[in-house]
This record gives structure tokens, sequence and C-alpha cells, in this order.
């Protein structure tokens, strides 16, 4: 017993691991341990101030490592590789942990999108766009469901704007309109999933979808492997159901419709029409979709933080360093303005006179240089923003004041270059460039006023607000119809004696149908003859099918073109024998 006592007595004072390190120990350490040896020794566990062990020639060696008898830290040395650890802890603090294994609904919504993809948006845009971006918006909130996030205010704003835009498609036929309103549906949505708010952050927001394809895919992939590993009973199972119920739908619904022709007609329209020679294709836009759907799930799950990229301010300038440059521009723009007041008041005949131009030449002549003038003040406005001074309350009054001055007179700037576009377009027609640089110039005056009122209320919405008046501009611009809008003001031109193109208005798209429906014969023949053609080539289903396509073949069945007239040339361009100037110089411009 008494042994016994005294053998565990000892044990903690001696542990058993130290003593294989006896042998190792430098020789020096036992014959001068020093002070540093002998205060570690007495600090270690097991010793806690009892008598060495009898028989020990030498103190117990410490526990710790070399290092830390010199005061090092306990990591490792240096290595070459130490800068890219920093840049690995930069992308790490942009982006959080990667998210938990992908949830079922999430799944699922992935792959009804693909499916969807696959089978609808093959045969053109139109309603099919707006659902197959419905299960892709399911995936994402299931996704961000599960990670914790909750839906912000802002959030919301975008994505009810992105599937706003994703009506234009399906309402419009033209082009041109439905590519910026789909691109601006992506940047939305995008921004929707990372939730950005500075200035670079609502710009890299917008596109930063495109960052997370690769880990979206990998992280999809994860989860069906997890699935399919202790699963695969479950899935031959569903696998043979599915295959059962499609052959059922096909014997019985082949039968119903050779026994009823209104129901295989419903049949039809409800059906994708998929052969197998745009296979291939298909299968293409099966992968987007399913690339598309993953991506946006793992980006509302771990989401890039770019507000956390942060840009240096400009180094604080002067007041009349940063002011008197500035204050100059202000003079500058008053002057012209000015002159602009005068012309604008009635004074065109002598400014004419003066410049050898036509009423309409003057007009074109100028829009195009007040329009960079607004580019090029926004620069300005941002540059003095990051060199202002802001030191003191004066600072920021003389900011506000110089940079308010200028924003104001900008807008009358603005303004006269709208109206000299308005007086252009009065004096040779409407184009699709013409609407468009004008629709540009006028949302710029709204930035304008944006950043008048972040100078009165504080910015911190600024980038956001400017980022929805653009996306509002892009669906207010396909709501209207931009071609339906060129077609009627030409048509009213025609009939205020003026000159009509009619080669130009022939190549517009179906949106422009009703109003070259009203146009005498043999010009409607001409106007419409190229748009009925296309549509009688066009057999895309209803998904597929715009609003503005379906209103035109109802005009056009009711009252086809006459495919008589096959000689358009020299039509309603003043070439016909009939006096139709209302200007001088009346010819059609495209420009």
């Amino acid at each position: 017993m008494s042994d016994h006592t005294s053998e565990s007595s000892r044990k903690p004072e001696a542990p058993e691991p130290s003593r294989p390190r006896e042998p190792s120990a430098p020789p020096q350490a036992s014959k001068s341990p020093g002070p540093s040896v002998a205060a570690v020794s007495s600090q270690s566990p097991g010793s806690s101030g009892a008598p060495s062990v009898p028989g020990d020639a030498v103190p117990e060696p410490p526990r710790s490592p070399a290092y830390a008898q010199q005061g090092w830290q306990p990591h490792p040395p240096p290595n070459p590789w130490q800068s890219r650890q920093q840049q690995a802890g930069a992308v790490a603090r942009l982006r959080p942990d990667p998210p938990v294994a992908i949830r079922n609904a999430t799944l699922w919504s992935v792959v009804a999108t693909a499916l969807l993809s696959g089978l609808l948006l093959g045969d053109g845009l139109g309603l099919n766009l707006l659902i197959v971006a419905i299960p892709a918006a399911l995936a994402a909130f299931f996704a961000a469901e599960a990670a914790g996030r909750r839906l912000r205010p802002w959030s919301a704003v975008w994505a009810l704007g992105g599937l706003s835009l994703l009506i234009v498609p399906a309402l419009r036929d033209a082009g041109w309109p439905t590519f910026l309103a789909v691109v601006s549906a992506v940047a939305l949505g995008s921004l929707t999933l990372h939730g950005s708010r500075s200035w670079l952050g609502v710009f890299l927001g917008s596109v930063g979808l495109f960052s997370s394809a690769v880990e979206g895919v990998r992280w999809g992939g994860l989860g069906i492997r997890d699935r399919m590993a202790g699963s695969r009973g479950r899935w031959g199972v569903a696998f043979r159901s599915t295959a059962v119920a499609v052959v059922l739908l096909i014997v019985f619904g082949a039968l119903f419709a050779s026994a009823d022709a209104a129901f295989a007609d419903v049949l039809g329209n409800l059906m994708p029409d998929v052969s197998l020679g745009d296979t291939p294709w298909r299968f293409f836009l099966f992968v987007v979709g399913l690339v598309g759907a993953l991506t946006a799930a793992y980006t509302a799950a771990a989401p890039i933080r770019w507000d956390r990229i942060t840009v240096r301010a400009g180094k604080a300038r002067g007041r009349l360093e940063w002011a008197l440059p500035l204050i100059v521009l202000n003079l500058l723009f008053a002057v012209f303005i000015a002159i602009q007041l005068t012309v604008l008041l009635g004074g065109y005949d002598k400014v004419m006179a003066e410049t050898d131009l036509s009423y309409s030449a003057y007009a074109r002549q100028g829009f195009w240089q007040l329009l960079w003038a607004t580019l090029l003040t926004l620069l300005v406005i941002a540059l003095a923003l990051r060199w202002a001074p802001r030191g003191e309350a004066r600072d920021r009054t003389l900011v506000r004041i110089v940079l308010g001055t200028l924003c104001l007179l900008t807008l009358v700037v603005v303004a006269s270059a709208l109206r000299r576009m308005e007086l252009y377009v009065d004096a040779y027609g409407l184009t699709r460039l013409r609407i468009s640089v004008a629709a540009v110039e006028l949302w710029l005056g709204v930035v304008l006023i944006l950043i008048m009122a972040a100078g009165v209320f504080g910015a911190r919405l600024l980038p956001r607000a400017v980022a929805a008046s653009a996306a509002v501009g892009v669906l207010v611009f396909g709501l209207v119809s931009p071609d339906g809008l060129i077609a009627e003001q030409n048509v009213q031109r025609y009939r205020n004696d003026h000159a009509i193109d009619i080669d130009y208005l022939r190549g517009l798209s179906a949106d422009a149908v009703p109003a070259l429906d009203t146009l005498p014969e043999p010009l409607r023949s001409c106007a419409l003859g190229e748009i009925q053609r296309t549509l009688r080539v066009s057999d895309a289903p209803w998904y597929a099918t715009s609003w503005g396509e379906a209103r035109a073949r109802d005009i056009l069945e009711n009252r086809s073109a006459n495919a008589l007239v096959t000689d358009c040339e020299g039509l309603g361009n003043g070439e016909d024998g009939g006096d139709r100037g209302g200007y001088e110089d009346d010819t059609y411009d495209p420009y």
C-alpha cells in the first residue's frame, strides 16, 4: 500500500512522456540550466513545486519547444507561399464559407429550370423566358433560406424589377428592346443575390453572378453524389415510375388526339414541338438552364461581398485649387445657355443666317455635342467629388454650391439637346437610333436630378437609385414599343404632307403593324409585305409568341397585304410626283 502510494506520488513529478526526451536533451542544458529553464520547469504541470525525483542527475527538460523559450510565437516559420495565402485570405474575406449541402427543394427547382429551358427556349423568346425564370428564382430563394439569409427591401426591389423586365419579351416582337430587357433582368437578378450598396459593389454585383458558376456546379454535383450514394434503390424506383408515366401519357394522349380534333389542337398548342434535328440546341439550352440555376442558388447561399472592396479616397485639394476650374466651367455653361435661350425664344433666323445652316441641320449638328457634354459633365462631377475639400463644414457647403450649380446648368443643356432632337425628328422622322439616343439623354437628366437630391439628403442611396432608374428606363422603353412609336410618328408626318421612307419602315418588327396598317394603298402593302412574309414562315408556339406578333397576325388575317404590289421603290419619298415637302430639304435621313 505504501509502495503504491509513493509510486503514485512520484507520477505527477516525473511524467512518463518526459523521460524519453532525456537522452535527446543537449548536454550543456544539464550543466547550466539557466534561469529561464528553471522558470519554465518550475511552472510545468506535474512539478507543482514538489521536490525532484531522487536519483535524477539533471533537471527535467522543458516541455515547451525551443522557440517558446526565446519568446517566439507558436506559428510555423515563413514560407515562400505566404503571398498566395494572403490572396486566399482576401478572397475569403469577400466570400463567406461555402453553404451547407444543397436542399431537395433547391435541387428540384434547378432540375425544373433546366428542363423548361431545354423544352421552351428553343422556339424563341416570349412568355417562356418568364416561365423559366420562376423556378430559377425559387431555387435561389430556397438556397438563401437554408443559409439563413432574409429578404431585404432593396433585394425585393431588384427581384421584382428583374421579373418585370422579363414581361417585355412577352409583349414586344422587336429584338432590340427585348435584348436590353433581358440583359437588365440578369443584372438585377445578380444584384438581388449579392445585395450591394456602394458604387463599386453595385457595378460588380450586377455582373458578379458569372463568378460563381464553377462553384455552383461543383456544389450541385456534390449534392447529387451524396444523395445517390445511399439511395440507389429509391432513384431506381423514381426512374421506373417516371418512365411508366411518360409511356402512359404518350399512348393515351395519342389515342385521345386521334379521337378528337379539338383535343389534338389543344394538346398541340400546349406541348412543345421537339424534333431530333434540334436536339443539340435544346441540350445546350438545358445545360445553360442547369448551370444558371445552380449559379443563382449558390450565389444566394454564399454571395461575394463586393462592398468589402474599398476604394481609397482621393487626396483632398484646397478650396481655390478645387473650386476655380469648376467655377470657370459653370460660367462657360451659363454663357452657352444664355445663347440657347435666345435661340429657343425665336432667334433661329439670325443664327442660321450667321452659320449658313438649314433649320434641321442646325438641330442635328448640336445634339451629339450636347450629349457628349452631358456625359463629360458626369465624369467631371465624379472626379470633383473624389478630390473635393472635406475638412470643415464650409468645405462641404462649397462643394454643394459649386456642383449643384453645375448639375442645374447641365440640366438645361439636357433640355436643349432634347429640344434639338425634337426639331430634327419633326424635320426628318423618327428612327431607332434617334429614339435610343434621346432616351439615353433623358436618363442622364434623371441621373443629374438624383445627384442633386443626394447633395441635399445624402448620397447613401445614390448608387442603388441610379441603378434602379436605369432599370426603370429600360422597362419603360420596352413597354412603350419603340417600333410602334417610330411607325406612328412617320405615318403622322406623311399625313402632314411630309415624305415617308417605306424601305426603312418595312424593316421594322411586327409591333409597327397597327400604325402601318393605316397607310393608304399602295404604301400600306409595301410597308407590310415583308412583315407578313416573316409571320407566315414563323410557326412559334404560344409560349414563344409575343403579344405584338399575335396582334399583327390578327390584323393581317383580316386585311392582308396586296401581293400584286411589287414596285415599291421610291414610294413616299417625294419621287412619286407629289409635293410633300414641308421643309426646303425634306429628303429622308436614316441616321
